[in-house]
């Protein structure tokens, strides 16, 4: 079955559920956030990797409502694995993104669900429920929810890199040599870089208040939730070669603007991996 054949009816069955999907999640992970979270450090001689009982807790509330509901979908998850990867419909999730954020109290950290139709992501939210807003997207367009309302998103133009806002999460710990190399260009080029944010500037991006995020090193839960976010709000996310991503993350430039993206992707291109 083509990704085509994914009916509007459908999608928007569908989008309802994600919205409850992120209701579940928050059930769980509010209580925890700013209180005894249950920090567990998984990273070993690799160095410090948190996990927490939100994390654990909020992706287990997260499988048993999709497995309840469609129990012919598949799930990817970064705390629990994989579950039947090669189905029609994979829910792709990471129920905190920015787990540092969220044990130093910081209101940066996100929930992030995708949803993959035959391979390729059609729908996905970034929730952060602690200001209770969940961001949300597909072909038909994205919108934000909020506080009882929704409003639509859409990218900002920015044509020159002189002008845009940019972000990433930690260079120093997210880049290799040549890879910090080609960021310190691009962020020099930035009119304002911004650290830390982690995915929430993915929904920034969307949203029309940055302009563009740049990453390394990231999984599949981290970056496909965002890209039918970013594609509905009339951005795009791509390789650091201008290429669409695939399943497997990586090296990651999301941007509102191609003009922006592609002075940016001068410099990205010659650590592209």
């Amino acid at each position: 079955m083509p990704a085509s054949s994914l009916t509007a009816g459908r999608l928007a069955e569908l989008d309802a559920f994600l919205i409850e999907l992120n209701a579940a999640s928050a059930q769980v992970i509010l209580p925890l956030f700013r209180a005894d979270h249950g920090l567990e450090d998984k990273g070993g001689a690799k160095g410090f990797d948190p996990v927490t009982a939100a994390d654990k807790g909020a992706e287990v509330a997260i499988r048993k409502l999709i497995a309840e509901r469609y129990p012919d979908h598949g799930v990817i998850g970064e705390e629990y694995g994989e579950d039947r990867p090669e189905a029609e419909f994979v829910w792709v999730l990471d129920p905190v993104d920015g787990t540092r954020a969220f044990i130093a109290g910081l209101p940066l950290w996100c929930t992030l669900i995708g949803l993959r139709h035959n391979g390729r992501p059609v729908l996905g939210s970034i929730g952060q429920p602690y200001l209770d807003e969940v961001f949300l997207g597909h072909a038909g367009g994205s919108r934000l929810v909020s506080r009882g309302e929704t409003r639509s998103l859409q990218v900002r133009p920015c044509p020159k890199l002189t002008d845009a806002v940019i972000a990433t999460t930690d260079p120093e710990s997210c880049f290799d040599g040549p890879e910090l190399g080609a960021w310190t260009q691009v962020r020099a080029a930035a009119r304002l870089a911004r650290l830390g944010c982690d995915a929430y500037a993915y929904a920034m991006v969307a949203m029309g208040k940055m302009d563009m995020v740049i990453e390394a090193g990231l999984k599949s839960w981290d970056i496909e939730s965002a890209i039918p976010l970013i594609e509905g709000a009339g951005g795009m996310v791509t390789d650091w070669r201008g290429q669409p991503v695939g399943q497997n993350g990586g090296q990651i430039a999301i941007a509102g603007d191609r003009a922006c993206l592609d002075e940016a992707l001068v410099a990205l291109r010659r650590s592209a991996k």
